[in-house]
């Protein structure tokens, strides 16, 4: 291979690696922000696994379903996985599925962060989500673990952050009752924040 191959090869890469630079740096700038937790991590916390579930897959059934929705609506819609970019939101809503040791332990939970409509945009969350999930909530629904959740220093939002923890993955009797719903579960996100939209 002749000198003057080789540095094309070689400024080739180097512009390849270039573009990706900045496309891995950029900020996003939407209406809502939806975040499948874990999705992408080879390591690390890369969510609950349990009698062949994966709490990842699970996040972007409803990620995926979240987004369609609101696209049909006309709202501009961004879905990411863990690596979260910078971002600028009117909403950010974070997708997971609870896991546990001591199975059957948790079940629905919501964490925000500290924008000013956060703490009663979660309480409307938990009102929805409560007519329609049947189990059992965190006693403490605003968690102190969920209250640092990593993504709240990624994204700005002017309504808030939220951390939704639909369900267990580690209960049998949640995730039967779960699984045939997770686009129900899906339409009842994309409805609540049509509605906080509206707001």
């Amino acid at each position: 291979m002749s000198v003057r191959a080789v540095m094309g090869v070689l400024i080739g890469g180097l512009f390849f690696l270039l573009v990706l630079a900045i496309y891995n740096h950029r900020v996003i700038n939407t209406t809502v922000l939806i975040q499948e937790g874990h999705v992408g991590r080879t390591k690390g916390n890369i969510g609950s696994i349990h009698n062949g579930l994966v709490e990842s897959e699970w996040n972007t059934i409803v990620g995926k379903e979240v987004e369609r929705l609101l696209e049909a609506k006309g709202v501009d819609v961004e879905r990411v996985g863990a690596n979260i970019p910078i971002s600028n939101a009117v909403i950010a809503i974070a997708i997971h599925f609870d896991g546990s040791e001591k199975h059957c332990a948790t079940g629905a939970s919501i964490g925000r962060n500290s924008a000013p409509q956060a703490k009663a945009m979660a309480k409307r969350w938990r009102n929805q989500y409560g007519s329609f999930f049947p189990f059992k909530w965190h006693s403490d629904n605003f968690t102190r673990n969920l209250s640092h959740y990593y993504g709240f220093s990624q994204v700005q939002t002017t309504k808030g952050f939220l951390v939704l923890e639909l369900g267990e993955l580690t209960c049998k009797k949640q995730t039967d009752w779960l699984q045939p719903r997770l686009k129900q579960v899906a339409g009842k996100i994309a409805h609540f924040i049509i509605k906080e939209l509206e707001r």
